[in-house]
């Protein structure tokens, strides 16, 4: 059975570690980067309405009509 693990030949030297962090670092900022850019991208509210107007307006109407039908 091969497996995809690394076989660690013994101690490794800190600037190996420090290395390894630096990866480590710049893998979590191209995510946090890519991440933010996504729910920038999917919480853009002027987007939807630009793709889908119709469906929009019908839906500010409805939100209206109901909350202007409340009995306060």
């Amino acid at each position: 059975m091969a497996t995809d693990a690394k076989v660690e030949m013994g101690p490794r030297s800190a600037d190996e570690v420090r290395a390894e962090i630096a990866r480590a670092r710049e893998q979590i900022q191209s995510s946090v980067l890519a991440l933010r850019q996504e729910v920038g991208r999917v919480a853009d509210w002027r987007g939807w309405v630009r793709q889908r107007p119709g469906l929009c307006l019908g839906a500010a109407f409805a939100v209206g009509f109901y909350l202007g039908s409340r009995q306060w």
